[in-house]
């Protein structure tokens, strides 16, 4: 009846309805974010990893912080999951929980921005002191009319910033350079591509030793080496990686000097990193001090996770979108040998059915045994879902299992000795969404420890 009703009303009342109930959920728990530095990390993917990364530099240099992302929400010491499946709570939900982080003291708060939160004024209201952006691929684009729509609808988030806050971009995205025109007191970006990056440009004046550079704006058609450097007033101050490096035990590269050695899988997660240190830098944190909170974390939940390490390895992962899921699958073929054995679905619900045939050509391109399971149906039938992603497969086979415990049994019984078995989509997520409604606890970790110990 809810989605009925919503089909019925006009766009410009559901417009005025979310942004009504943002103005009152700011009313009743009296503009808490005033009292706050709030930071929002926005962006396709990434943006949990990068909240959790940048809260633990903060917390490591004693600030107070509350965060609040798909994964958990998190005040100080107290942690929660969160539990409903959606990254962004509703405007009333998000007000309290600020209001919450006001009365225990906190100084900062770490918010991952959704642009469907965006489109629903949830992010309305609150007053954002710095705005990131992490990347920006193909998602939401049924929702959202298209991906230039979706972009601007992320870009609502740095409009808001103003001359007042910061701006941090990564500049290796194609899409760095709309995010930059938005106002700014400060802007930054981060990148790992050297060629954006020409040494010897420094942004006014800044200071000796200092991290940043600035990108030079060179004219077009002119040999870079032999024309005057031109530097655009506005361009952003850049901090950059070298010697980036992934193994098995993780990740490394310096800046400045610094060599960093994280204990995180991928090269994505190099640029993670570099989103949580530009923010740090930004909020003045010397860099032994980033270094140090950073080289603490262990892991991240459902992110890369490895639930299993012998007789073969068993990894969880959150990644649902075309890009996200082929990084994955290359991370793994770049720095672990053996078999690759994965499982995939799609959400229903009508999102994004665009994908899940590319989801399939994915799989096909990586993966020696392939499993399509169900992931999220929601209204949808789970079965036609399954051969939508299956459609995007050509010359490989793959086992089609409709109900995903026994999807992972069956993963799970395909593997050997030194194979890698990659679990995707749900990362660790409590719930399997279905029909009318209703949600079905789960937990792709636990499953596959319990699997696992059904067979072992």
């Amino acid at each position: 009846m809810k989605n009925f009703l919503r089909k019925l009303t006009p766009d410009f009342l559901l417009n005025w309805y979310h942004f009504g109930w943002a103005l009152l959920g700011a009313i009743v728990y009296r503009f808490p974010s005033k009292q706050l530095k709030v930071i929002g990390i926005t962006g396709t993917n990434g943006k949990s990893t990068v909240v959790s990364l940048i809260s633990q530099i903060l917390e490591e240099t004693g600030y107070r912080v509350a965060s609040l992302s798909s994964i958990q929400f998190k005040i100080k010491d107290k942690i929660w999951p969160n539990t409903l499946k959606m990254t962004m709570p509703g405007r009333l939900k998000l007000q309290k929980f600020l209001r919450q982080a006001v009365r225990a003291g906190c100084q900062y708060a770490v918010l991952e921005v959704t642009s469907e939160g965006i489109k629903q004024h949830r992010h309305q209201f609150i007053d954002f002191g710095t705005a990131l952006l992490t990347n920006l691929t193909a998602e939401h684009l049924e929702s959202h009319g298209g991906f230039d729509n979706y972009r601007r609808a992320k870009g609502k988030l740095f409009q808001k910033i103003g001359h007042q806050g910061k701006t941090i971009v990564n500049l290796d995205d194609p899409s760095a350079d709309y995010f930059l025109q938005f106002k700014a007191a400060e802007k930054y970006g981060y990148v790992m591509n050297q060629k954006d990056v020409v040494a010897g440009a420094f942004l006014f004046a800044t200071p000796k030793g200092s991290p940043f550079r600035t990108r030079p704006l060179l004219r077009k058609g002119r040999d870079p080496q032999r024309q005057p450097l031109l530097v655009k007033r506005d361009a952003p101050r850049i901090i950059q990686a070298r010697n980036c490096r992934v193994s098995r035990k993780g990740i490394g590269f310096s800046i400045e000097g610094v060599d960093f050695n994280l204990n995180l899988l991928g090269r994505f997660n190099i640029a993670n990193a570099l989103a949580a240190i530009t923010i740090g830098l930004a909020e003045e944190i010397p860099l032994a001090k980033i270094k140090l909170a950073l080289e603490k974390i262990k892991g991240l939940p459902g992110r890369l996770e490895i639930v299993i390490k012998e007789p073969y390895t068993v990894i969880v992962d959150y990644a649902h979108t075309p890009d996200a899921l082929e990084k994955v699958y290359q991370m793994i073929r770049e720095v672990f040998p053996g078999r690759l054995i994965g499982l995939l679905g799609a959400a229903g619900g009508g999102r994004d059915k665009w994908k899940r045939p590319q989801l399939g050509q994915i799989a096909e391109k990586y993966l020696d045994k392939i499993v399509i399971t169900n992931e999220d149906p929601y209204d949808e039938e789970p079965r036609s879902i399954i051969d939508q992603v299956a459609a995007g497969l050509e010359q490989k086979q793959a086992q089609k299992v409709l109900d995903r415990r026994q999807a992972i049994r069956q993963a799970l019984k395909i593997a050997r000795a030194g194979d890698i078995v990659i679990i995707t989509g749900k990362g660790c997520e409590p719930w399997i969404c279905v029909a009318n409604g209703k949600k079905m606890p789960w937990d792709d970790r636990q499953v596959v420890r319990e699997e696992f110990g059904k067979i072992h």
